[in-house]
């Protein structure tokens, strides 16, 4: 089949395959056994979906080096070349150098913290303006004490 041109905007267009496939993976994970305790899953896996797209995703709808380098640096937070190769080898295992769906959702269901989940933890801080919080300050965990 022919590709059909990019059109370059309309990144809303780019969206509603996208947005379909990740919901199939969801119901996938949503059925998986292993993740039969985990309290919301649903409502879980709804952000995941909505974060993992908020990536720039490469055509093949996978999160590339530039895209974890966009987003570091949106977050006020850039990495070198090779901090964001780690950073994915932590996600993948090392078996890829773009991060698929499936190993998003893995780590952010995992027990282990990489940075990346850290990352995603930010809930968009950074086009967030005002930084006057609501509500109680947040726990620290020991690992952020000076």
């Amino acid at each position: 089949a022919m590709a059909a041109p990019r059109r370059p905007s309309g990144g809303g267009l780019r969206r509603a395959p996208q947005d379909g496939r990740l919901e199939e993976i969801n119901k996938e994970f949503l059925c998986d056994p292993k993740f039969s305790n985990e309290k919301d899953l649903g409502e879980k896996l709804a952000v995941f979906k909505e974060k993992y797209m908020e990536f720039d995703l490469n055509n093949q709808g996978e999160i590339d080096l530039m895209s974890v380098k966009r987003m570091m640096e949106k977050l006020g937070a850039p990495k070198t070349h090779l901090e964001l190769k780690k950073m994915i080898a932590e996600v993948t295992g090392g078996v890829s150098d773009t991060i698929s769906y499936q190993d998003f959702v893995n780590v952010m269901l995992g027990k282990r913290s990489p940075v990346l989940k850290l990352v995603m933890m930010f809930e968009g801080k950074a086009n967030e303006s005002n930084p006057k919080r609501s509500g109680p300050p947040p726990e620290r965990d020991i690992a952020s004490l000076p």
